[in-house]
């Protein structure tokens, strides 16, 4: 039988997730789990998503008590649920099209995405970073917060690709931050949308 109310999909969809997840995730993780399960069915994100103790219950923490969220591409923040931002008055920026990023990248030799880390550390709200593409974000967010410029409340970090992926995530896993990662090359925006959308969930729906 076709189904085509999107809610029946999704609770359908759902309950297969449930009926076929083999790999024991914590109580506290699952719904974050499931729905990133959901956006890619890959399961092998029950294993490589690694949490920090107690990172969604933090994170819950801070939308509720009012913060922003910052993105590394324009695809992740078109991912994340802005009807859910909105009830939590949360405003998402991702500033890697602002003309002031690309010519201070241009004229420093960096990426966009680390230019667009620094300006985030002027924004004057908690901030939750959602990172889903670039690892030279990562490694700029650990360097900002080693310097005492950031304090992130949750750092999600699910870049995917070759070239300093792995590395990055690792950094991130050692920095003693509140994190949701996934390990290896596997990520990318939708990951980094589906996660937060999920704790966000939690709160709106």
């Amino acid at each position: 039988m076709i189904i085509h109310d999107p809610n029946e999909i999704e609770k359908r969809s759902m309950e297969i997730i449930e009926s076929e997840l083999n790999t024991f995730v914590p109580e506290e993780n699952k719904a974050v789990v499931k729905r990133v399960i959901h956006c890619t069915a890959d399961f092998d994100y029950a294993r490589n998503l690694v949490f920090s103790p107690g990172a969604v219950a933090k994170a819950l923490d801070a939308f509720r008590s009012g913060c922003d969220i910052v993105t590394d591409t324009q695809m992740a923040r078109s991912g994340i649920n802005k009807a859910a931002a909105a009830k939590l008055g949360c405003e998402i920026h991702c500033f890697m099209s602002d003309p002031d990023i690309a010519a201070a990248a241009k004229e420093r030799g960096c990426t966009r995405a680390e230019a667009s880390m620094e300006k985030a550390a002027s924004l004057d709200r908690p901030l939750i970073f959602v990172i889903g593409n670039a690892p030279t974000a990562l490694l700029k967010l650990k360097e900002l917060t080693d310097e005492g410029k950031l304090y992130p409340k949750l750092v999600i970090g699910v870049p995917v690709g070759f070239v300093n992926v792995i590395e990055s995530k690792e950094a991130i896993l050692d920095s003693g931050l509140t994190y949701i990662v996934a390990k290896g090359r596997k990520g990318g925006s939708n990951v980094a949308a589906a996660i937060v959308n999920a704790i966000m969930y939690q709160l709106t729906r």
